[in-house]
């Protein structure tokens, strides 16, 4: 812009009257604020796209280490499954070695050292947001095997799970493979951030998990993932 102004004071000046001097000064106190004025309004729209930008940058990467997370938890739970010799059609009529305080029980399975229980619901300190999912079972030893002999422990598989999840409608499509119309929606888990569902005769079960994250200021976000696993 200061560029345009310093030429049209150059054009006036050549089209000066012959033997007329050229003014003396710089640039009106007119010409200064209105390019100061452009100059600020350019900085602003600049500043404003940097700052949209890190604001994706910074969404993009919490749903990479979200989606990290889920795919953790869902091994973790393939991992259980595979060990299993059955899966409890009724969560809740087992209870919990480790107590539920309050948590749904939503996937229970027969294993050989005992009940493992996943279960949902508020988180058991402060520094878990949200709902958790926890698993209660026996502890892993340092190359990820089960530990034989260990007690049962209660451990939060993952946090941030959803407040209010989405009605869910995909455990029949997962099933497809068995007979999906058989499928159990375990202790009502489809209204649930953790939902599963049981092929009774297969043995089948297909997960969800929903997570709720807000990042960069921006609206809530929710990220989903699904799995299919057998026992035994």
């Amino acid at each position: 812009m200061a560029t345009v102004l310093i030429r049209a004071r150059l054009a006036r000046a050549r089209r000066l009257p012959a033997g007329e001097s050229q003014p003396h000064g710089g640039f009106s106190l007119l010409e200064l604020l209105l390019a100061m004025g452009l100059g600020l309004l350019f900085c602003g729209v600049v500043l404003q796209a940097l700052l949209g930008e890190g604001r994706n940058a910074q969404r993009f990467s919490r749903l990479l280490r979200e989606r990290a997370n889920q795919d953790r938890a869902l091994a973790l739970i393939r991992a259980d499954l595979q060990r299993a010799t059955a899966v409890a059609a009724d969560p809740e009529r087992h209870g919990s070695v480790c107590g539920l305080a309050g948590r749904t029980a939503v996937l229970q399975l027969s294993t050989p050292e005992g009940m493992v229980t996943y279960s949902v619901g508020a988180a058991p300190s402060g520094i878990w947001q949200g709902r958790v999912l926890i698993r209660c079972g026996p502890a892993f030893g340092l190359h990820g095997q089960v530990a034989a002999g260990t007690a049962f422990q209660s451990r939060v598989v993952i946090d941030g799970l959803a407040a209010s999840a989405t009605p869910w409608q995909g455990c029949r499509p997962l099933l497809a493979a068995g007979d999906a119309a058989a499928a159990v929606d375990l202790n009502r888990s489809a209204r649930l951030p953790f939902s599963a569902c049981l092929d009774p005769g297969a043995q089948l079960v297909a997960l969800r998990l929903e997570q709720q994250f807000t990042a960069g200021g921006g609206s809530a976000q929710r990220i989903v993932s699904e799995a299919v696993a057998g026992a035994g």
